[in-house]
């Protein structure tokens, strides 16, 4: 026979298992719940994106250049009407929240037009409206019990751990990029030293060649 209290932790220790895995699959993005894209920009472009927003809503655009040039690009947010909610001209990276006061189609564009050599890699995250409550209030006439209330604090840590994964690949994507463009120069710097190395050595030889060379001299005779 099983020992008593056995069948209690075996359940307890299920609930947790069960409560992990409900939390990772609610963690999967709902559609229109938010956008997250890189993409290329190339030089003298320009990229717009346009999202349907109710009245109301809650919503908060994140954006960084990855790669390319001084890793700047501008950004421009308008509501339906057109009016500007958003502008920062050769910005690296950053964030603004907003709520809508009508509804629409919201348009944001990336513009890296004052460019005319280098293309850009930017990455966006524009997040619509909050994510619905793990376990609805409405219809319940309890509070939440210990395993809700566990299974709540798992979802919320791991969307953290979501938003600190994704900051920490952007960053070494952008440092991955810095560190071959700088090897990119080192070794043009290097190819370089080496051809002025080989010139100057060269002019060397030849100036010394001539230093201890025989000069042969000739005479003329003139006639009487």
């Amino acid at each position: 026979m099983p020992r008593p209290g056995s069948a209690q932790r075996w359940a307890a220790a299920a609930g947790r298992w069960g409560c992990g895995l409900l939390a990772l699959l609610l963690l999967v993005p709902g559609p229109g719940g938010a956008s997250e894209i890189t993409f290329e920009l190339p030089d003298n472009a320009k990229q717009c994106f346009y999202e349907d927003i109710a009245q109301g809503t809650k919503c908060t655009l994140e954006f960084q250049v990855i790669t390319g040039g001084h890793y700047d690009v501008d950004c421009r947010l308008e509501d339906p009407d057109g009016k500007v909610l958003y502008k920062e001209m050769k910005k690296q990276y950053d964030s603004f929240t907003f709520t809508a006061s009508k509804n629409g189609t919201y348009k944001f564009c990336f513009s890296n037009e004052f460019s005319t050599f280098t293309h850009k890699t930017v990455y966006f995250d524009f997040q619509v409206g909050e994510d619905p409550p793990l376990f609805p209030s409405e219809n319940r006439v309890s509070a939440l019990t210990q395993m809700e209330s566990a299974c709540v604090s798992i979802h919320e840590a791991l969307k953290s751990v979501i938003d600190y994964q994704t900051h920490f690949r952007l960053r070494e994507a952008q440092g991955r990029s810095r560190a071959e463009d700088l090897n990119t120069r080192v070794a043009y710097w290097s190819v370089g030293e080496a051809l002025i190395l080989l010139v100057v050595s060269i002019g060397q030889v030849f100036l010394l060649k001539s230093f201890f060379s025989d000069k042969r001299t000739t005479t003329t005779r003139v006639g009487s």
